[in-house]
């Protein structure tokens, strides 16, 4: 969220002067979440206090603070005598995570398929009319912000308050192991989310659920895929000193 003041330029890219009144550690905390996630603060980033300060057009301060709740909260990794870190998630992680997702959302779809309104399922539709049209734009924000939108009317129309607030806890991580995954997975996404909104406007439970699992199966297997293909392959004479080297010690 970018400002500028009257008759200045456009700010560079990066800038994020957060508005007030909300309490100014709240909002440098949600804009650097957002920065992390949108992958503006990429994963294994060096977080630089001043700088970040900067960005957001803030004291140092309410930045210490952010990045000590986001250390907390798994976003951010504090090192001592070296700083803090944007985390790299490892592979368990994603795994755990994603399993956690697919019991809750599995269940969601069951239930929707069972309270499921017309106007549910309009909805859904348009989401996923909506969706489509922003992944072949190639818009992969709009992309993944309506890939959450989806899945959480699908979350609320289980009527189940408690899946939907453990949903919403893990909401903000699904978005951030989705979005580099999101130009891969591309289409079969949604082709995968009108199946489901067919399932569950017929009222299919089963299969609604099943289908959701199998989604959520898809996104870990080209998260996983994707890690693997990003991987420095090491040759035969970068291999080798290192293995001298341990030999050595």
């Amino acid at each position: 969220m970018t400002t500028t003041s009257p008759g200045a330029g456009p700010e560079p890219a990066g800038v994020r002067h957060v508005k007030r009144p909300t309490p100014l550690r709240e909002s440098v905390y949600e804009a650097l979440t957002e920065m992390i996630i949108d992958g503006t603060l990429e994963r294994g980033r060096h977080l630089v206090e001043v700088e970040l300060a900067g960005m957001l057009g803030v004291s140092r301060q309410p930045v210490r603070e952010a990045l000590q709740r986001l250390s907390n909260e798994g976003w951010v990794d504090l090192r001592p005598g070296f700083g803090a870190m944007v985390h790299v998630p490892a592979e368990d992680e994603v795994d755990q995570l994603l399993a956690a997702r697919a019991a809750l959302e599995s269940e969601s779809a069951r239930l929707a398929a069972r309270h499921a309104t017309k106007d549910d399922v309009a909805k859904l539709r348009e989401l996923c009319k909506v969706g489509t049209a922003y992944q072949e734009a190639g818009d992969i924000d709009a992309t993944v912000r309506t890939n959450g939108e989806l899945h959480s009317l699908i979350t609320q129309m289980s009527r189940n308050r408690f899946l939907v607030d453990f949903a919403a806890q893990v909401d903000r991580r699904v978005r951030w192991y989705y979005t580099p995954v999101a130009p891969v997975r591309g289409a079969a996404s949604w082709r995968e989310h009108n199946r489901l909104v067919k399932a569950i406007s017929e009222g299919d439970e089963d299969k609604s659920a099943q289908i959701m699992r199998e989604h959520t199966e898809h996104t870990r297997k080209a998260y996983h895929d994707l890690q693997t293909a990003s991987e420095p392959i090491e040759t035969p004479d970068e291999a080798a000193p290192r293995k001298r080297r341990r030999t050595a010690n």
